[in-house]
């Protein structure tokens, strides 16, 4: 779903409304807005019937399964776990999130998200929820380190037959800026040498890289050259420069990163630096980075 796709359809329904229908709603309160809604909702499903349910199974992208064989996406998603740090916390996430998760610190699109009737939307990305999670988490820890594997829905089409939901494996970090750019190095280390880790074990036939790019960051620059790289030599996944990119700028601050296979061909995760701790928490020393990587697209691609 393009996020201007809906914008059409939008006036078309305002336009058969009453006049002053809008009005009337918008001013209700979530409660109210809430039971209205769900008695809409309850009298439609009252009217389904059963070869509806299985037409909208086969055809609905949002409702199809997926492809990829649960047992070995589960034994993936085990190891990934083994792997992990012990000082690195396991969250359960729900299903939902309060609405407003994405778009309220990330300049994402509500149109791109499944909103519940319920003041909530379907999680369509465990670093935003993990994020908050961290916010929350700080009032007691010094240094806060998260992840979580859950199965995400998202409103966009990618096109073709791809699914709308996957899995995604997902860290985020945050801690408390120290200057001169050695809590973002800090962190830096750890997603990438995790990541690392996790490639050389679990994909190493298929050409595995982590690429990293800086966003007018000078410092996360200096802090690449004279601490992250050295810190990851010698190993067999390589971490390439990636200066052309510019996708997530603006979404990330200072530095984005990128997972691929098949000698970059085939891209399974993504991260970066982001303001979102700083802006949950009210405090601009806040420092965060998020990365999450695909493990349908994982499974996949060692099974080719």
């Amino acid at each position: 779903m393009d996020d201007g796709e809906p914008a059409g359809a939008e006036r078309r329904v305002w336009a058969a409304m009453p006049v002053g229908t809008r009005t009337a709603l918008t001013g209700l309160s979530s409660a109210d807005l809430s039971s209205l809604l769900l008695g809409v909702a309850r009298d439609r499903a009252a009217t389904a019937r059963p070869s509806e349910v299985i037409r909208r199974w086969r055809q609905d992208r949002f409702v199809r399964p997926a492809r990829t064989d649960p047992r070995v996406l589960a034994r993936v998603e085990a190891r990934m776990w083994e792997l992990l740090p012990a000082d690195v916390a396991g969250v359960e996430l729900s299903p939902l999130v309060p609405v407003g998760t994405c778009s309220a610190v990330a300049p994402v699109s509500q149109n791109r998200i499944v909103t519940t009737m319920r003041a909530s939307e379907v999680l369509s990305d465990p670093t935003n929820a993990l994020a908050i999670e961290a916010t929350v988490r700080r009032r007691r820890q010094s240094e806060v380190h998260v992840a979580a594997a859950h199965r995400v829905l998202r409103a966009q089409d990618f096109g073709g037959d791809a699914s709308a939901h996957f899995r995604l494996f997902a860290l985020v970090s945050s801690a408390r800026d120290t200057g001169s750019g050695a809590i973002q190095a800090r962190l830096l280390v750890r997603h990438l040498t995790y990541w690392r880790t996790v490639l050389a074990e679990l994909a190493p036939a298929v050409a595995p890289r982590l690429h990293v790019t800086t966003f007018d960051d000078r410092t996360v620059r200096e802090r690449l050259a004279d601490t992250v790289r050295p810190a990851l030599e010698g190993d067999a996944v390589p971490l390439v420069d990636e200066p052309e990119r510019s996708r997530g700028r603006g979404y990330y601050t200072g530095c984005a990163l990128r997972i691929t296979v098949l000698g970059g061909s085939l891209e399974i995760g993504d991260g970066g630096l982001t303001d979102w701790t700083a802006r949950l928490s009210g405090d601009a020393k806040e420092r965060c980075l998020v990365s999450c990587l695909a493990t349908e697209r994982l499974v996949d691609s060692i099974s080719r």
